[in-house]
């Protein structure tokens, strides 16, 4: 079982990358108007997504003869860029395998910074990852779930929420492998354990949902254009930490992603993935009173520009 990181921990990392991770900007979802919905919008970091905080800390967490070994994770796309930036930081070489499936503007992202993306059928990435293919490698591979040290980086995001907003109710925040909810929820419960914490799933892959449901993981199909969340199952590690941290988990239909990123985008101005959009159509399905004072990690922003345009075009 992967334990929470501590609070003293998340507060470590969050100071050693003050220089590298941005402080994002939480604001109201409707500016200029009383609202009880803010975002966290961590399509401001480096790279466009909240990825940077865990990643960076756990490649600087490997130390100079770590890193030389060259660095490498599995990634539908933002990991693999965190992962990229932060090899070029450290002037070190890196790869990441990915699904040939994946966001061609993510694909094209890694290789720009240097890195080197391995393309692979979407069954072979997650036959590697079940069979921990990385320990037969010589690389320091960074496990974009179940590392420690990436839960603790992604973990900052939660004492930022509250600093920010103290009376915080609920946090809506978007669940794939759980390194993301593992860390955020672990700093917001030991800031403010009363706040509510909903895992937020698209309906077409319910890893954790249907895990909860059944009492264990479980492997389940994904169907969904949210690309960085399309993970279909929770492992044996994540999945006692995971359901102890969550009120819920909520599904989100594909139309409510595609509404909330033609809302974001031409109401908001702001330009969000799919993935990153499950947080605001889960706190606009979900009633006054079961929430409170919510935020939403909207947690990146790669969307390809042709599934965007699409998005965006009048219906007919």
């Amino acid at each position: 079982m992967t334990s929470r990181p501590e609070l003293s921990e998340i507060r470590a990392a969050s100071e050693g990358m003050k220089n590298v991770v941005c402080r994002t900007p939480l604001v109201p979802f409707q500016p200029g108007e009383p609202t009880d919905i803010h975002l966290k919008l961590e399509i401001h970091q480096p790279m466009n997504s909240f990825k940077i905080r865990g990643v960076f800390h756990a490649v600087a967490s490997l130390g100079p003869e770590g890193r030389a070994k060259g660095l490498s994770t599995v990634s539908a796309g933002n990991t693999a860029q965190a992962l990229a930036w932060a090899a070029r930081h450290f002037g070190v070489a890196a790869r990441s395998l990915m699904p040939d499936k994946a966001p061609s503007s993510k694909i094209q992202a890694v290789r720009g910074l240097g890195a080197t993306p391995v393309l692979v059928p979407t069954e072979e990435v997650f036959a590697y990852m079940k069979g921990h293919g990385w320990e037969d490698e010589p690389y320091a591979f960074i496990h974009p779930w179940t590392n420690r040290d990436v839960m603790t980086g992604h973990g900052g995001m939660g004492i930022e929420i509250v600093e920010d907003l103290p009376d915080v109710d609920s946090v809506f925040i978007p669940v794939g492998g759980g390194g993301l909810l593992g860390g955020v929820g672990s700093a917001l419960k030991a800031l403010r354990p009363e706040v509510k914490i909903f895992g937020v799933e698209p309906a077409g892959c319910p890893s954790l949902y249907d895990a909860i449901q059944s009492g264990r993981p479980v492997t389940v199909e994904c169907k969904t254009i949210c690309d960085g969340v399309a993970v279909p199952y929770i492992t044996q590690e994540m999945f006692p930490l995971l359901s102890g941290l969550v009120e819920k988990v909520i599904l989100v239909s594909e139309e409510s992603v595609r509404d909330s990123i033609r809302m974001l985008c031409l109401e908001c101005k702001l330009i969000v993935e799919p993935a990153g959009a499950l947080s605001l159509a889960a706190a606009l399905a979900t009633p006054l009173g079961d929430r409170g004072k919510s935020v939403c990690i909207v947690s990146g922003g790669n969307i390809d520009n042709d599934l965007l345009i699409g998005i965006l075009r009048p219906q007919k």
